[in-house]
């Protein structure tokens, strides 16, 4: 390939390594989710929520990178499920609160032993490595 397409060459692209990371870290935890009947991205909406009970569209989107396009299909299915609760706030109409419910916490027993099994299964990185990783991602999606 000629020099002035260098840059477009697979191998000199820093979001390919991520992007394909992101793809087999998601797959790791699809036996472990998939029984429960959730997706990754559930999964990770119920950990916001376990840990915070109740908070806006708005907020949780922050909390996860995602906007509320991608949240909204998402938040509707895990309230088929019963396991959120969708409602308008009391303050301003324009905003949806969701909540977790008694059947989304009991989820947490059933998910609790997820990230050690993940973590069981070991990415060739040191633990010091590992938490340079995890810093520079998240400096990186602050960026």
């Amino acid at each position: 390939m000629a020099q002035e397409y260098e840059q477009l060459l697979l191998k000199n692209q820093l979001c390919f390594p991520m992007y394909a990371c992101s793809r087999k870290i998601v797959g790791k935890y699809t036996p472990y989710l998939s029984p429960l009947g959730l997706t990754y991205t559930q999964y990770v909406v119920l950990m916001v929520l376990w840990e915070h009970e109740s908070m806006n569209v708005g907020q949780l989107g922050s909390a996860l990178y995602l906007d509320a396009g991608t949240l909204t299909p998402l938040l509707k299915r895990l309230e088929k499920a019963g396991y959120v609760t969708r409602e308008r706030s009391k303050e301003d109409e324009r905003v949806t609160v969701i909540s977790i419910t008694e059947e989304g916490n009991a989820l947490k027993e059933q998910c609790k032993d997820i990230p050690m099994k993940i973590a069981s299964q070991g990415f060739a990185l040191s633990e010091q490595e590992a938490r340079e990783l995890y810093g520079l991602l998240y400096r990186f999606l602050e960026g």
